[in-house]
């Protein structure tokens, strides 16, 4: 009888992993809307980081492991006082950031919020620009923050154009993670091997389920992910920093990698490429487009595939106010990956179930011509019952073209539309809004809201000529890029 063995011939790296490695290490972002556009995104995901503080739920999972531990040049957490080692500090920068999911978005067939990766940098950056200063050395500064920050968005994106994890049951921030590990290494100084060795244990590393983000088990796990995935992601780097060995063949190992395991089937019955032809579709080099078309929440802290539905919404605000009572129905024209992840009917259990709603983000700016955070919390829900009464009239339905258009990177819209039916027969017109105001398309209307929107948070945190003096620092490109990193996030500590 002949024997059964393994086949130990150990391979090259994967060239996903590869590629993913020469770009953070080479690539020289020369793009001047990038450098700008990430600075107007590290601005609103600190401003929602800071807001973010005003919700306990949120605030219960900060602070060091163990009460009173003392860290040498340790990182600091926007707007508390907590001191860290970069690993739990990158966990609750994350979490804060996501916290009230309000600040920017990406979206194909995958979607996640790149700004999440911050939390891994910002820890990171804090924490080597101290040590650097201690030894004589000069420290990092905010333009180091700004390209990782490039880097990482476009990790994430790029990963998500065409590939969709949601559809195998798996959450985004899986490339939370793998972005993260590969900006953290490159943060520590790591080289070649050390980088491809960090970014294989991120894939092989426990892949997060999306349960916690759909009905009936949606929770708030999902503001608190992405914080998770940035600290291990910091960690990884450290373990590859310490000479660990890598993975060379975790994505494409037969019956073991990644794409064996993880990437080898849908939940939609639909067919992946045959086995001996998985690998993840990049359709495009490395370089800055995502943080160029980035899109940010300027009006709601709403998922981003509810947004153009809310600005509908206000707009029909003033036509039935007055004519509650004589709705018969409500009809919401959306795409494809809105019906999938956020329509929902029956109860909704807590805050993190009713952002993820799209009734419910129609409902309250129907009603009350606004949506804001306190508008998801159980008292505003038990307080309004007209909430509930409302997304019961409501019928949901796909516009083709909205769907292909969402995913035609020419376009890459997000269109939604609402019409509310009367019980006379009369209706208000349809209101169709195909692009929100933090899209691309809409820069020039946008940013001056995301300012506004920025000097609004800091002011929920910090003294008036504190919030001036950090406004002015941001306002100013050149000056905030050579501002070192541990002296701006002086700034946002109290």
């Amino acid at each position: 009888m002949g024997s059964t063995f393994d086949q130990n011939d150990r391979p090259d790296y994967d060239a996903e992993i590869q590629s993913l490695a020469d770009y953070v290490l080479q690539e020289t972002i020369d793009s001047d809307i990038a450098w700008q556009t990430a600075r107007y995104c590290l601005m609103d995901t600190i401003g929602c980081g800071l807001l973010a503080l005003r919700y306990p739920e949120c605030t219960k999972h900060l602070g060091p492991i163990v009460a009173g531990t003392q860290v040498p040049h340790g990182a600091r957490v926007p707007g508390t006082s907590f001191v860290l080692d970069p690993v739990k500090a990158a966990w609750d920068i994350g979490c804060c950031v996501r916290w009230l999911d309000y600040n920017d978005t990406w979206l194909a067939a995958e979607w996640g919020h790149p700004s999440d990766n911050l939390g891994a940098i910002l820890a990171l950056c804090d924490f080597i620009s101290q040590q650097r200063v201690a030894s004589g050395q000069s420290p990092l500064t905010m333009k180091t923050v700004l390209e990782a920050m490039i880097k990482a968005h476009e990790i994430q994106g790029i990963l998500a154009l065409e590939n969709s994890f949601n559809r195998v049951g798996l959450d985004h921030v899986v490339l939370v993670k793998v972005a993260s590990t590969a900006v953290a290494t490159w943060l520590l100084g790591g080289n070649r091997e050390q980088m491809l060795a960090a970014i294989s244990h991120a894939w092989v590393d426990g892949q997060a389920l999306r349960t916690y983000r759909h009905a009936p088990n949606a929770g708030s796990r999902k503001s608190w992910a992405a914080g998770d995935a940035t600290s291990r992601a910091v960690r990884l780097a450290d373990i590859a920093m310490r000479g660990e060995m890598g993975i060379p063949g975790a994505l494409s190992a037969e019956q073991w990698g990644f794409y064996a395991v993880a990437f080898n089937k849908t939940n939609k019955d639909q067919q992946l490429k045959p086995t001996d032809k998985w690998c993840f579709s990049v359709p495009q080099r490395y370089s800055s487009y995502v943080m160029e078309n980035i899109l940010f929440k300027l009006s709601f802290p709403a998922e981003f595939h509810a947004q153009t539905a809310c600005e509908a919404a206000i707009t029909l605000h003033s036509q039935i106010k007055d004519r509650l009572d004589e709705i018969e129905k409500i009809v919401i024209t959306t795409h494809e990956s809105a019906i999938r992840i956020i329509s929902k009917q029956g109860k909704l259990a807590n805050p993190a179930d009713r952002d993820h709603c799209l009734q419910y983000m129609v409902a309250v700016p129907l009603l009350f011509g606004e949506l804001n955070a306190d508008h998801y919390e159980d008292s505003f829900h038990a307080a309004h019952p007209e909430i509930d009464k409302l997304r019961e009239k409501m019928e949901v339905e796909e516009n083709k073209s909205f769907s292909e258009d969402y995913l035609d990177r020419n376009k890459r819209s997000i269109a939604n539309a609402i019409q509310v039916f009367f019980t006379d027969g009369s209706s208000t017109e349809q209101v169709e809004v195909n692009y929100p105001i933090g899209h691309r398309q809409r820069r020039e209307e946008g940013i001056p809201v995301l300012e506004q929107k920025f000097v609004n948070n800091l002011a929920t945190r910090f003294p008036s000529r504190r919030v001036t003096k950090i406004e002015e620092l941001c306002a100013d490109h050149e000056r905030f890029c050579q501002t070192p990193v541990h002296d701006f996030m002086q700034l946002l500590v109290i």
